[in-house]
């Protein structure tokens, strides 16, 4: 089943063999998000060395007594920055909370920067030494691929290639190391991660190769996506959807709890969430408004605005 969702080489868009070749991955890119929301990107350039040393320093960080993570809890910052203690995010009209604690490592921006009151200095813990190099890199390469993975977007859907350069170069975007501890009682009500679409106009995920992330079908079913380990899984985020008036659709999503004794092991995952500079204007393009396609979002609303009122919904302001 895994395999309906397609996993394309993006070297057919960074160093083509032929223009024909490039303008065929555009096309396969945009079918897969059109009818998926979701995709693999392989040889994406981000050395294993990078994630490997990145993927240690979080579990070192989350192996820190709860005393000391809960230092790096910013209380009112919505989990902005630093850590997110077990407990507190809870998908949009779910019942539960997830069963999950995380970090968040932000973009970091000069203090005159106009964006500054809405993106916070980032919080580096002092018990590992290698977290903001190896944390920040993870970052930065991840930023890049997402860009190209947009100038694709962009040219299938009838854009300049660098329509999004300059709407996302200071994006208040946000990479989340997560570790779901293991689950030691057999009758939890709660999952890993309650079915969601996530906020952002695309998300990178780094190391899905675990199982337990499942994607909702158009036919209403859930289905796994274990990617390989060279492969990272970049899906639609909400802003990204209403931007394009739902040519591109943003999937509910999942991480369900693996059955019996897989369960009793903890799961890391890090995903990247890119967003656009905070002052950006999220106004349904034209080219994506057709007989029929209506535009469904009359008024336009800033990124920062649709991030706090989504925030909000998901208990995290």
């Amino acid at each position: 089943m895994a395999a309906r969702i397609p996993t394309l080489d993006i070297t057919r868009f960074t160093a083509p063999s032929s223009e024909a070749d490039r303008e065929a991955f555009i096309a396969e890119l945009g079918a897969a998000y059109r009818e998926w929301g979701f995709a693999g990107i392989r040889n994406h350039g981000i050395a294993q060395a990078r994630i490997d040393a990145a993927y240690d320093d979080f579990k070192h960080f989350f192996a820190l007594p709860e005393e000391v993570k809960k230092q790096y809890h910013v209380p009112g910052g919505g989990g902005a920055r630093g850590y997110t203690p077990f407990g507190v995010e809870t998908a949009k009209g779910a019942k539960h909370f997830d069963l999950k604690e995380f970090w968040h490592i932000g973009r970091e921006i000069p203090d005159d920067s106009r964006y500054r009151a809405v993106m916070q200095p980032n919080l580096w813990p002092e018990e590992v030494p290698g977290f903001r190099e190896h944390g920040y890199g993870l970052y930065e390469d991840l930023d890049r691929l997402g860009s190209r993975v947009l100038s694709a977007l962009a040219l299938h859907i009838g854009l300049a290639e660098d329509w999004f350069a300059d709407k996302t170069d200071f994006g208040n975007s946000i990479l989340r190391p997560i570790h779901y501890p293991p689950i030691t009682a057999d009758d939890v009500p709660n999952v890993r991660a309650g079915a969601h679409e996530d906020i952002n106009l695309i998300t990178l995920l780094v190391g899905a190769s675990a199982s337990g992330l499942e994607v909702l079908s158009r036919k209403g079913e859930w289905v796994p996506f274990t990617a390989d380990a060279d492969t990272i899984v970049v899906n639609i985020g909400d802003m990204l959807q209403r931007l394009t008036n739902h040519v591109y659709p943003s999937t509910t999503h999942r991480v369900v709890n693996p059955p019996a004794e897989q369960a009793r092991k903890p799961r890391y995952s890090v995903p990247f969430f890119l967003h656009p500079n905070p002052d950006f204007l999220i106004d349904v393009l034209p080219s994506t408004v057709s007989a029929d396609n209506p535009s469904r979002y009359p008024e336009p609303i800033t990124a920062q605005g649709y991030l706090e009122e989504r925030l909000r919904e998901i208990k995290l302001k």
